[in-house]
């Protein structure tokens, strides 16, 4: 098994030589910006953690891999941020308010491309279902996308409609690194299905989680301005159970037009708190993460291989916990 401290490491080396090409610099410097502004690189992490289960040595063949889940990861978040409007990410500008819509277009595309370069680095007995998997994924990580963008002109999403969206949109990006990393190490059928499901479960504990700190996080920690999902009208999770829950004037506040944005935010937090929505997001968060453990408890691996797989996920939701 690869420890924790190895997999930071060469997170940390991966992707502080990253390369993209010189040339035309227009294109290439938002890419480079992208990767310089950081993250949390859960989507390679998820990906030599479950590697590292499996496996003793991190090759080229699961690094380039890796680094692709994370520049493909990047580029969604170039065009989601033109569709979302928003202004910053993670602290810095966005690339769209930096450079142009036209531009971050333009370099999200090409970075999609890159991603695909790498991901075809995976060793030549598993290319093929690599590609499979990612080809898959991208897709559905459009699809989710999408429908994201349909939900902001209802007022009628039901929660089971809200988690299919979110498990496209975020679930299967992190299941897809979690087999990604099982599969190139050689691990079994049965062990990649059951580490997808873990990783997939993670992803919706992940996403029900940055709803709830889009509307009561810190601003300085979460990198973007609080109440975004408010004012973009989003069907968040936080939304979908509230209505659920009744809260009164919900879809009246959203919809208001005339209000300043920090009023419109303050008047929706308060009707979250009118239905306790906390607390039930904090719930669900709890259960989701636990339930992505239980899953991967089906795979074929020791007590300490487990545990890794526990911790991971305390270490991506617990700050909401």
């Amino acid at each position: 098994m690869i420890s924790e401290g190895r997999i930071d490491e060469a997170v940390k080396r991966l992707f502080s030589g990253i390369e993209f090409q010189a040339e035309p610099a227009g294109l290439y410097d938002p890419l480079r910006y992208m990767i310089e502004i950081g993250g949390k690189r859960l989507r390679p992490r998820l990906c030599l953690t479950t590697y590292g289960i499996y496996a003793d040595e991190l090759t080229p063949e699961v690094l380039e891999p890796a680094a692709g889940l994370e520049v493909f990861h990047t580029f969604t978040l170039i065009h989601d941020d033109i569709m979302d409007r928003s202004p910053l990410r993670r602290g810095h500008d966005t690339v769209w308010k930096k450079w142009s819509e036209d531009t971050a277009i333009l370099s999200g595309d090409v970075m999609c491309i890159d991603a695909y370069k790498r991901i075809a680095k995976a060793p030549k007995a598993v290319l093929g279902e690599a590609l499979d998997l990612f080809s898959k994924t991208a897709a559905e990580v459009c699809d989710g996308q999408q429908l994201d963008m349909d939900f902001e002109k209802r007022d009628d999403v039901t929660m089971s409609e809200y988690m299919n969206m979110i498990g496209l949109k975020t679930g299967v990006l992190l299941a897809c690194s979690a087999q990604m990393g099982a599969l190139i190490a050689g691990a079994g059928k049965p062990s990649q299905e059951a580490i997808y499901e873990y990783g997939y479960y993670l992803g919706l504990a992940f996403q029900v989680a940055d709803d709830y700190l889009d509307a009561y996080g810190d601003e300085k920690v979460f990198g973007k301005p609080i109440g975004g999902d408010i004012l973009n009208c989003k069907k968040s999770w936080l939304t979908v159970k509230a209505a659920e829950k009744g809260a009164v004037g919900l879809t009246e506040a959203l919809n208001d037009t005339t209000l300043p944005p920090a009023e419109k935010i303050a008047r929706v937090k308060a009707i979250y708190d009118s239905v306790d929505i906390v607390s039930e997001a904090k719930k669900a968060i709890s259960d989701l993460s636990t339930r992505a453990v239980f899953k991967g408890t089906d795979a074929a691996m020791g007590a300490e291989e487990h545990e890794a797989l526990k911790q991971f996920a305390h270490a991506l939701v617990g700050r909401t916990m």
